[in-house]
């Protein structure tokens, strides 16, 4: 596994969406809704492309699960496997944002092995192997060890009355970024409440958990990834020490929107 080539492609991805991107402004790009709600530009597809064409020059044997590309079901069945989000945090990118990133995550046997998240503005390039530690820009990054949910540090827009004993900081729109807030001690915790898609959060799942943060779905349990159905019901990644609490919490909201399903 060529790590710096990986690295690379995302680098060359972000690169080329930022010719497009313009601070403050809607780029130079078609946009329009894949569904209602759910934005999609032509950047998105260009960025698929190029990341496709080189991770698969990379490892060609590995499966490929991407957010704008057809899912393939012979992904299940490889060894390896790409997860992508060419452009995690689209609605940031179209309102020109800071908030958006290529999301890389290589997969060996349903786990994720190496990680990227890469967000052009700024030049903030995420790293992560399995067993060896998390990084920004080559410096190592260790998630926060807050021990009491109170005064948590939460990437939001608003907090519900039940949560206002937490602490807002600013959100980004690519959930893939917030997950590394969590990671670079940035962040103590955050979660959702909704049916979601591994290509959003491997990556950046990887980098949490080997940055020292705890990673589970919102019922507290374990995440697995390549699933022939790819989602997963929320997400939790937070400090290690109030983990318990953060389930405590969402545990009856969570189990509320379960039975209507």
């Amino acid at each position: 596994m060529n790590g710096d080539a990986i690295i690379a492609a995302a680098r060359d991805g972000g690169a080329l969406a930022m010719e497009r991107w313009r601070e403050g402004q809607q780029p130079d790009c078609k946009v329009w809704e894949k569904k209602p709600g759910h934005p999609v530009c032509d950047i998105d597809l260009a960025v698929d492309d190029l990341l496709k064409e080189r991770l698969c020059a990379i490892l060609p044997e590995a499966g490929w699960l991407s957010e704008e590309t057809e899912d393939n079901s012979d992904r299940i069945r490889r060894d390896w496997t790409w997860l992508v989000d060419p452009v995690d945090g689209t609605r940031d990118f179209i309102r020109g944002r800071k908030g958006w990133a290529v999301s890389i995550a290589l997969m060996k046997g349903g786990r994720p092995v190496f990680s990227v998240i890469y967000a052009p503005v700024g030049d903030r390039c995420f790293t992560a192997r399995h067993g060896e530690g998390a990084w920004l820009n080559g410096a190592a990054i260790h998630a926060s060890t807050r021990a009491n949910i109170t005064g948590a540090r939460v990437p939001s827009d608003g907090l519900a009355k039940a949560d206002r004993d937490l602490s807002m900081v600013p959100k980004p729109n690519s959930i893939a970024l917030r997950i590394c807030m969590v990671a670079s001690n940035a962040a103590d915790l955050v979660a959702t409440l909704r049916w979601g898609n591994e290509w959003d959060v491997a990556a950046a799942n990887l980098i949490a958990a080997e940055a020292g943060a705890t990673v589970s779905d919102a019922l507290g349990d374990p995440i697995r990834y390549n699933k022939a159905s790819p989602k997963d019901f929320g997400l939790i990644v937070c400090a290690p020490g109030i983990h318990g609490a953060v389930v405590e919490r969402l545990a009856p909201k969570a189990a509320e929107i379960l039975s209507g399903d």
